[in-house]
This record gives structure tokens, C-alpha cells and sequence, in this order.
């Protein structure tokens, strides 16, 4: 598996700037009882199940912000990097969604057809408002509590000696985030918001992109909720 763990602690990438920055937030979202509950399994099916079904509607607004990614890009290097991660959303994520949604008899056809949960609008809208209103590094910083928190809060679980079970429910979804696929495009995640910095990060820059980070990752812990609440 790629080490991606010393990525996600440097405190000195642009990311690890901003989860400092935003560290109760963070810790809020990381460590969520929802993020908790699954990890040693006491996470009841039906909150797990209507979790997935909003995340799989989630990655369609979510998709549609990493192609505004692409054209938003101002370099060749910059359109690659926000396709890998389309790409990845596209035939890794939402392929495991309709995997583990079939298993409870429900067709693709049928998740499309489920009400979008209020916390899965503001937070997809939010990610598209931010990229429509500001530039690249403002989307790629909104973006990145998912994208990179997911590969953290999936490393975090499968090094948890309780999801190494096979006969854990979860660990299919576990492995997937803690994977060397998904690892690898966090990873790139955290170079790639370095990367856009070095031409972006003027003067007074920082402060707004942490709002914009605190925001997203306050979204996240508002759609953990409604997975733990069964809101719709």
C-alpha cells in the first residue's frame, strides 16, 4: 500500500495549514460517532444504507465539481489532476455505492430516484458555489475535506485491529478508502492544493481559503449527522 500517512500529517503542506487552522472542525469530522460507530461495527444497517444512498447522489453533484475543476484548470498538469479524481469518483466510488446498494435489492435505477437529503444539497451546492465564484485553489480547497478526508478516515479505520474482521460489515467500504487506489489520489490531493498555492497564495490569501475549508468540513460533519439521524 502507498504511504500516504506522512502526507496527511505534515504540517507544513497548504493542507496541513488549513486542518490546523480548522483542528476542532476537523477532529469533529474525523472522529464522528457515525465515523466511530462504523469502525467497530456497532453501526446499525439501515443508518449505514441511508448514509450510502445520499453519498451516491453526493457523487454526482461531486463529479459535476470536479469536471468544473477541469475547466477551471489553467495548465495542462492542473486538467490531468482534477480528471484523475473525476475519474476515480466516476468507476471506483460509484461503482462500490451500486455494489453495496444492490445487495439490499436495490437498482441503480432506484438510487437515482431517492430524495436528495438537505445536508447532501448544502454541501454539494456549496462546493459548486465556491468553484463557480472563485478560482481554482478556492474548488480544489473545497473539495479537499472529501477527498482527502476520506483517504484519512479510511487509513485511520483499517489500522484499527476491529476492522480487520472479515466478517465485519463495513470493511468492504473501509478497504476501499484505505486502498492503494484511493490512497494515491488523496495523496496527490494534498500535492496538488501545494502545487496551486505557488501561484495563487497572495497576500491575506490564506484566511479566506480557510473559511472556505472550515465550511466544507462543517458540511461533512452535517451529512455524518444525517446518516447517524436518518434525515432526509
Amino acid at each position: 500500500m502507498t504511504n500516504t500517512h506522512d502526507s496527511f500529517n505534515d504540517p507544513n503542506t497548504l493542507f496541513g495549514k488549513l486542518r490546523s487552522a480548522c483542528a476542532n472542525e476537523w477532529d469533529a469530522y474525523c472522529n464522528h460517532e457515525f465515523v466511530r460507530r462504523l469502525g467497530d461495527a456497532t453501526l446499525p444497517e439501515q443508518n449505514f444504507r441511508h448514509y450510502l444512498e445520499q453519498d451516491y447522489l453526493f457523487l454526482i453533484q461531486f463529479s459535476r465539481a470536479w469536471g468544473l475543476a477541469v475547466y477551471k484548470a489553467e495548465s495542462l498538469k492542473d486538467m490531468r489532476a482534477a480528471a484523475t479524481t473525476l475519474n476515480s469518483i466516476l468507476t471506483d466510488e460509484i461503482a462500490l455505492h451500486i455494489k453495496y446498494c444492490a445487495k439490499w435489492g436495490l437498482k441503480e435505477e432506484e438510487m437515482q430516484q431517492i430524495k436528495e437529503a438537505r445536508e447532501n444539497m448544502a454541501y454539494t451546492r456549496y462546493v459548486l458555489d465556491r468553484g463557480l465564484a472563485g478560482d481554482v485553489l478556492d474548488l480544489f480547497v473545497a473539495l479537499a475535506p472529501c477527498t482527502i478526508g476520506y483517504g484519512v478516515i479510511g487509513m485511520k479505520l483499517a489500522t484499527d485491529t476491529e476492522t480487520q474482521s472479515g466478517s465485519h460489515p463495513y470493511k468492504e467500504w473501509i478497504d476501499a478508502y484505505a486502498g492503494e487506489e484511493y490512497q494515491k489520489v488523496a495523496k496527490e490531493a494534498v500535492s496538488h492544493l501545494d502545487e496551486l498555492a505557488i501561484s495563487r497564495m497572495g497576500p491575506g490569501r490564506f484566511q479566506s481559503l480557510v473559511t472556505n475549508f472550515r465550511q466544507a468540513t462543517t458540511l461533512e460533519i452535517g451529512f455524518w449527522d444525517m446518516g447517524l439521524n436518518l434525515r432526509s
